[in-house]
């Protein structure tokens, strides 16, 4: 079954390593062009490289997503290098520190909040005048299963990625008759860089600690990537506002 894709031009943030890379990786083997996003200049190159070495097409744009001035620099690249945008993977986040809402710091709250709900709404508003002008734009976001439940995650991360699964139900519901579709990705456990820092003892981790008895088997990042890849592509084209765990059954326990 082919996925449809024919040269898109898609922004992935987050694309510097992990799972957002393994996405990159994805679309340009696909024959697409791809605006490479992340706080990580290094990683972001080493993708680009990747990809180019590969025969791709491909941009990296570096700094904090969370920034008004990052969001616009990443879209009028796309549009300048690439003619528009076609699609939008809004993947890059950070975790929290497992912290129950009574332990939680303002500044770990804000700065979840900010990277991984504020800054998926920064960009998906920056693009989407131009996917309405197109008459067309998939947009697929990179929730979580702590968007599910409240046992997988902190406070702060678990009210980020709910917000993103509402955020992401919103635009399907609003931009239907438009043409743009959004779809979400809920991962389980899967190898990729970022790391928890939590303290066992304190509330948090020890109440959630039991319910990571059931996770499942720890994913790839490109086993994400590829529905990433189907939610945006055209195979997919009568799916909107899905939220699809890619979990290993995680979230039907």
């Amino acid at each position: 079954m082919t996925m449809g894709v024919d040269g898109r031009s898609v922004i992935v943030t987050g694309a510097g390593s992990g799972i957002g890379r393994a996405a990159a990786l994805a679309f340009a083997a696909q024959g697409d062009r791809v605006l490479v996003a992340d706080l990580d200049a290094e990683g972001a190159a080493a993708t680009v490289e990747e990809i180019e070495r590969s025969g791709g097409t491909a941009v990296a744009v570096t700094g904090d997503l969370s920034e008004q001035a990052v969001v616009d620099r990443v879209t009028a690249t796309a549009v300048e290098r690439f003619g528009g945008v076609d699609v939008l993977v809004n993947n890059a986040g950070i975790m929290d520190s497992m912290s129950a809402a009574a332990d939680v710091a303002d500044a770990e709250w804000d700065r979840v909040i900010r990277v991984n709900l504020t800054a998926p709404f920064l960009l998906t508003r920056a693009v989407l005048p131009h996917m309405l002008a197109a008459g067309r734009g998939a947009i697929v976001n990179t929730a979580s299963e702590a968007a599910l439940r409240g046992s997988a995650a902190g406070a702060a991360y678990t009210a980020s990625k709910h917000g993103v699964v509402g955020l992401t139900k919103s635009l399907a519901v609003m931009y239907r008759k438009n043409g743009v579709r959004a779809n979400a990705v809920c991962p389980g456990g899967t190898a990729t860089a970022i790391a928890v820092e939590a303290d066992p003892a304190a509330h948090g981790p020890a109440a959630l600690g039991p319910h990571f008895v059931n996770l499942g088997r720890v994913s790839q990042p490109d086993e994400q990537a590829t529905a990433i890849l189907f939610l945006a592509s055209e195979a997919a084209g009568n799916i909107n506002g899905a939220i699809l765990p890619v979990d290993d059954g995680w979230s039907a326990v």
